[in-house]
């Protein structure tokens, strides 16, 4: 099936809420006033030197798990790997900001400042709007990194949206039941509906200057360019440890398979995956839902 026949839908939402700690699943996001998903990247952490704590600086941070409340009203931290057998303690999110501080300030041994904003800390100042990557895009991850299971992709590229074909393996959407009697032409005919790897790459044009508009369910967006990635993917997400050759693997790799749709122009080089996006201020406020189409 070509890719022009196929409908991307909406098939997981990853909030981030603190910059750098774990993510969560929601069924639905709302635009927040900066064009981002509302409570995403809303915390991040600072030493005195008014400098990020963050993956790119501390491989530390990521033996710290981050745990919250089903209506994200509370985090609780944890630091499961760590010898020195650190409490774990909850807060009010995003409200405690200053007990947050002296939980990490123990953990890193020195003084660390909290600080929220409703408009979150994006990684792209230019391009502060929700990443989107397909399914498809971190299975290739996957398998040219043989043992890297899928949600161990998904929790080191740390994409806000997944979008996937009818039969989206993040959600399960659309696919056909065994037990329902459906025939194997039907089945077929879902499985064949899945997004190829790097889709999103059609997502962004050929120059900087110009943008791709789509949307997905009531929310319009921009894409812009594809997301350009730092150290951190190349560590195992809840360990630290670093893959070696990592990047030079993904960049090889990315160079072979990159599909004949994706603007060759914007990769002065390959080291990139996902795509950062725009949202129009006419957008803040609407719901983005899971399920919901993008539509070019």
């Amino acid at each position: 099936m070509s890719i022009e026949r196929i409908t991307p839908l909406l098939a997981d939402i990853r909030l981030h809420p603190i910059k750098a700690l774990d993510p969560v699943s929601v069924k639905e996001a709302r635009i927040g006033p900066n064009g981002g998903l509302e409570l995403d990247r809303v915390w991040a952490l600072y030493s005195t030197d008014g400098r990020w704590v963050n993956g790119k600086r501390t491989a530390a941070i990521q033996l710290i798990r981050a745990a919250y409340a089903s209506d994200l009203s509370s985090v609780t931290f944890t630091a499961p790997g760590d010898r020195r057998n650190i409490p774990a303690m909850t807060y009010a999110f995003p409200g405690d900001t200053e007990g947050a501080a002296e939980w990490f300030s123990m953990y890193f041994e020195q003084t660390i400042q909290v600080r929220y904003t409703r408009e979150g800390f994006p990684d792209d100042g230019l391009s502060p709007g929700p990443t989107i990557v397909s399914t498809a895009s971190l299975e290739a991850v996957c398998e040219w990194f043989p043992g890297m299971a899928l949600d161990e992709a998904r929790r080191r590229f740390r994409a806000t949206l997944e979008i996937d074909g009818a039969s989206g393996s993040a959600t399960g959407l659309n696919r056909p039941n065994p037990s329902s009697g459906e025939d194997e032409s039907r089945k077929s005919s879902v499985a064949a509906e899945k997004l190829p790897a790097f889709w999103e790459d059609q997502l962004f044009a050929d120059t900087e200057s110009n943008v791709v508009r789509f949307k997905i369910g009531d929310v319009a967006f921009e894409g812009s360019n594809p997301c350009a990635r730092c150290p951190v993917p190349a560590r195992e997400s809840q360990t630290g440890v670093n893959h070696e050759g990592f990047q030079k693997h993904f960049v090889e790799m990315r160079r072979v398979q990159l599909p004949a749709w994706a603007p060759a122009e914007r990769f002065d080089h390959f080291y990139r995956l996902s795509t950062n996006t725009r949202v129009p201020s006419t957008e803040h406020g609407k719901i983005l839902r899971v399920g919901d189409p993008l539509v070019l």
